[in-house]
């Protein structure tokens, strides 16, 4: 995959990518709303075994670059019956809370939209305020609160929002 709009570019992500993505995934300030306060503990090669194992019928991780610097990532994996499950980081902190996040969600699904699917899915911790604030711009709808639903790497309670997202309530960032 690569979808280019303006500086943002969203590319599949390869095995030069590996050290950058142990980096992120390993930093527990950038892992802890995912439940990793202490990060994954994972290496490069780890890493580009699951990459290797990426396809577009699957799963793909994807980079996202700004200005052609990477600050994040995001992934999409196929549910089957025409249904995408989604995520996002950016995690570079310098690159937050600027407007981006709207616009590269926008990116990703105008895509899989185009590509037949018909259902967007994805879920966020209920204390991720501005994800939720995101998401129900782009149109998604909430399917329900999960209340101390899973434990985070320190065994403390958390709880999540489950959202799905159909074309016809799609409100595209990306085209402005």
């Amino acid at each position: 995959m690569l979808i280019k709009h303006g500086d943002l570019t969203i590319r599949n992500a390869a095995e030069e990518d590996c050290e950058q993505l142990a980096a992120w995934w390993n930093d527990g300030a950038v892992m802890a709303h995912a439940g990793f306060p202490n990060g994954l503990r994972t290496n490069p090669e780890a890493i580009q075994r699951l990459i290797a194992s990426d396809s577009d019928e699957t799963t793909r991780r994807l980079i996202i670059e700004y200005r052609q610097q990477s600050i994040g990532e995001m992934s999409y994996r196929n549910k089957g019956e025409g249904i995408a499950e989604i995520g996002i980081k950016i995690c570079n902190a310098d690159y937050q809370e600027k407007g981006l996040g709207r616009v590269i969600l926008s990116m990703l699904i105008h895509e899989l939209f185009q590509k037949g699917y018909q259902k967007i899915i994805l879920d966020t911790n209920l204390n991720n305020k501005r994800a939720q604030h995101v998401y129900e711009k782009l149109g998604f709808t909430k399917l329900r609160v999960n209340i101390n639903s899973w434990k985070d790497q320190l065994g403390r309670p958390q709880s999540s929002v489950d959202y799905e997202l159909v074309p016809e309530d799609f409100v595209d960032f990306s085209a402005e």
